[in-house]
């Protein structure tokens, strides 16, 4: 499989630039892998497809405010600075996106908030937009997360062009979001309502929750048209006994077994034992799964719909066949479903 092969033609109009007025109402094309059949549901209509002691294994990472305002010293220019990840809790150190890159330079100071108590010292380039920063505040660690989370905003893809809105800070994240450190929201989850969730349980569901902190490599494009040959950046999995005990049971007993999400299935995938069951794991992966590819964990996934080359599109290929996945976005776009991180639903069984 080459880079061409997942190219298509994306009407703009159809990225949501805004989520279902209600999460569980959200469109749902169901894919039949073995029927080769297609149909179009609501998001409320997934508990039709699940039985007693089937299992939905669900990302429980939280989105943190991870976009900045400062200004630059001296000049006062407006700076986006993108929080990446925290590389040292001690000397608060974080690697980092800013924007315009071209105007910050090593040993430049940043300054943010109205009153300028939180400021940041350019320590080092990482690459050509990248920085490394070491926060400057009086106060405890504790405080200075606090003033992270007061100043930061909703980090929405870039490619929604409107103001962040009071709404997203919810919308934006999943119900069950728990453990913070993602930078982008694992947006199959996002259409569980707690309705849902809990008609679900009642009907015998059995849920297993792992982390994955989203970072924003998920979204880097492919340049390389011989698709063995692209990196993907590394993203910290976290998955605990509880959630292994409940996987397992559910393959033992050949169950339905729902990776809900991209995320959920690179995490899994990279913890996999020689019996082809779920290990713990606490660490990195840089998996990047595109066809042919064997899966070991789950037998069935939901997942947004993706953009054109993108390693999403890649991975949800290898699980679901090139060629019906093609026919299925074909299909969308006739239907006009609604893409990306807050667009509809896909359900494969």
């Amino acid at each position: 499989m080459k880079l061409s092969n997942f190219g298509f033609d994306l009407p703009n109009e159809l990225l949501a630039e805004y989520p279902a007025e209600n999460r569980d109402e959200s469109r749902l094309m169901v894919l039949n892998r073995k029927e080769q059949t297609i149909e179009h549901k609501m998001f409320k209509d997934l508990i039709d497809y699940f039985n007693e002691d089937d299992v939905l294994i669900l990302n429980n990472t939280k989105v943190f405010p991870a976009r900045l305002y400062g200004n630059k010293e001296k000049t006062g220019a407006r700076i986006e600075v993108f929080l990446l990840r925290e590389l040292n809790e001690e000397q608060r150190l974080w690697d980092v996106l800013v924007d315009p890159a071209r105007k910050i330079r090593i040993g430049n100071k940043l300054y943010f908030g109205d009153d300028d108590t939180l400021v940041a010292e350019v320590i080092d380039n990482t690459t050509s937009r990248g920085r490394t920063l070491r926060f400057l505040y009086d106060g405890s660690y504790r405080e200075f997360r606090l003033k992270l989370n007061e100043l930061g905003e909703t980090p929405l893809p870039k490619y929604i062009k409107r103001d962040v809105e009071p709404d997203d800070e919810d919308r934006y994240q999943t119900i069950y979001a728990k453990k913070e450190g993602a930078v982008a929201a694992p947006t199959a989850g996002l259409h569980f309502s707690k309705h849902l969730l809990k008609r679900l349980e009642i009907k015998g569901v059995n849920f297993a929750e792992v982390t994955l902190h989203v970072g924003l490599g998920t979204f880097n494009p492919v340049e390389v048209e011989d698709l063995s040959k692209h990196k993907m950046d590394s993203e910290e999995i976290s998955i605990d006994k509880a959630a292994v005990d409940v996987v397992n049971r559910g393959i033992a007993e050949k169950r339905r077994v729902c990776a809900v999400g991209t995320t959920v299935m690179r995490a899994v995938e990279s913890s996999v034992s020689s019996s082809g069951m779920l290990n713990e794991m606490e660490g990195w992966t840089n998996k990047f799964i595109f066809p042919p590819y064997d899966f070991s964990i789950a037998n069935c996934m939901v997942t947004n719909f993706h953009t054109p080359k993108s390693t999403l599109l890649m991975m949800v290929s290898a699980f679901a066949g090139h060629d019906f996945v093609k026919r299925a976005y074909e299909e969308a776009v006739k239907e006009k479903y609604k893409f990306y991180s807050y667009g509809d639903a896909m359900l494969i069984l």
